[in-house]
């Protein structure tokens, strides 16, 4: 791997699930965490924060997950971040457009928070974190 995976911005609405993703990637995780409510918020952080990775909702009020890659991706200093989507419905079709998008990966909820860090861990190492 090209190098390690220390910083997430993630990306939800939803104020609980916020809660629990930043305890999830901090305590069990072990990751560096900002934490945004929306598409709009993420493209302010990301050339500020500057993460490793972002972990982004596909369904969002305003800008969705894929608008905000493709937001995201038209931004020179963050165009190469990997991008993580993370979403209740993964179905098949949905998930192969996702790819198609050009995100790393696509994670289900809900998930286990005890195994959300190692979850990226497994992608970032997949996707050689580039």
């Amino acid at each position: 791997m090209s190098r390690e995976l220390k910083r997430v911005l993630y990306v939800d609405d939803e104020v609980m699930l916020q809660k629990v993703g930043r305890v999830a990637l901090e305590k069990f995780g072990g990751f560096e965490v900002e934490v945004v409510g929306s598409g709009e918020e993420a493209l302010q952080r990301a050339p500020v924060y500057n993460p490793d990775l972002i972990l982004l909702d596909v369904m969002m009020p305003g800008m969705d997950g894929p608008s905000t890659v493709e937001r995201l991706r038209a931004m020179p200093e963050v165009c190469q971040i990997p991008i993580v989507f993370i979403t209740a419905k993964a179905h098949p079709d949905e998930v192969a457009r996702f790819k198609a998008l050009g995100v790393m990966g696509v994670l289900t909820k809900p998930y286990e928070p005890q195994d959300l860090g190692n979850q990226l861990r497994t992608l970032w190492a997949e996707g050689d974190g580039a």
